[in-house]
């Protein structure tokens, strides 16, 4: 549901705050302000953080054990186990029907890749992995790129710059800036590179929801887009494609969830849950 057309609440009785000024200025200018429920407080925050240990600790414990020639359902297998072992819950077992606990995209897959066992890491590959976790009902979100073996130079490339993509997206992140600034900074550097930043998936927010607002799109203009205030707590997860931004969704995949670069060119992603404190960003899910 989009927050447009929804209004900023000072709360009742209380006098306003620099927070309060701030958004109702730029409210006043007709920009997309948060409503005051996407501002979280630190016992929040906190619990968010704690769900980012464990998810952290997942990726690791993938990153200790991934392979050639191991499939992605054995991937999946790790995840489930640290989850469980760490009294967790994957947040995308079951979500609209994914059947998995984790995301594991190969090459042109763009994301939502399902682990099976007919998928089987081969030397060259590049593989994202996706990971949500539920911890005592928060949720933390974050991916990493692994490439297996030796590559080809075009791979190494793209992997490197889908992370500078999220680490310029996260300099550009600053508090009481706009979404639209964090996907023009990203768009400026893939395009560099003649890349295609994907534009039919987002970031988003998250926390005490797997998905909430605000959209946080990879690509467009400064100034756009929905006012970035401290206490809101988000994904950033720039997907670059070595070829064209657009994508198509796989016929054969039974689920329909997996997401395919539309010429089957290679593509890479990185990802953080970040809060917006008022000096900047702080990653949630290091």
């Amino acid at each position: 549901m989009s927050n447009k057309g929804k209004r900023w609440h000072c709360l009742p009785g209380q006098p306003l705050t620099e927070l309060d000024k701030k958004v109702m200025y730029w409210e006043s200018k007709g920009k997309e302000v948060p409503t005051r429920d996407l501002i979280l407080n630190e016992e929040q925050i906190e619990g968010i953080r704690r769900a980012g240990v464990v998810n952290t600790g997942v990726l690791d414990e993938v990153a200790k054990q991934i392979h050639v020639g191991m499939n992605t359902q054995e991937i999946d297998d790790i995840c489930m186990a640290y989850c469980e072992a760490h009294g967790a819950i994957p947040a995308c077992l079951n979500y609209e029907g994914f059947p998995k606990s984790v995301c594991t995209s190969i090459n042109e897959v763009v994301c939502h890749g399902i682990p099976k066992k007919e998928d089987v890491l081969e030397e060259g590959d590049i593989v994202n992995v996706d990971f949500t976790t539920i911890l005592d009902g928060y949720f933390a979100d974050a991916s990493r790129m692994f490439i297996m073996g030796k590559t080809t130079p075009e791979k190494e490339q793209l992997v490197r710059v889908a992370k500078e993509c999220l680490e310029v997206g996260m300099e550009a992140a600053k508090p009481y800036c706009f979404v639209g600034d964090i996907g023009n900074a990203i768009q400026k550097h893939a395009d560099k590179y003649h890349y295609g930043v994907v534009r039919d998936l987002c970031g988003h927010g998250v926390g005490l929801k797997f998905h909430t607002e605000p959209d946080i799109l990879h690509y467009g203009r400064k100034g756009t887009g929905m006012l970035l205030v401290p206490g809101m707590v988000f994904t950033i997860e720039p997907m670059i494609n070595m070829g064209s931004w657009k994508v198509f969704v796989d016929e054969e995949d039974p689920y329909g969830w997996e997401v395919i670069s539309w010429d089957e060119k290679p593509s890479a992603q990185w990802e953080h849950t970040f809060v917006m404190r008022e000096h900047g960003l702080e990653i949630l899910t290091y």
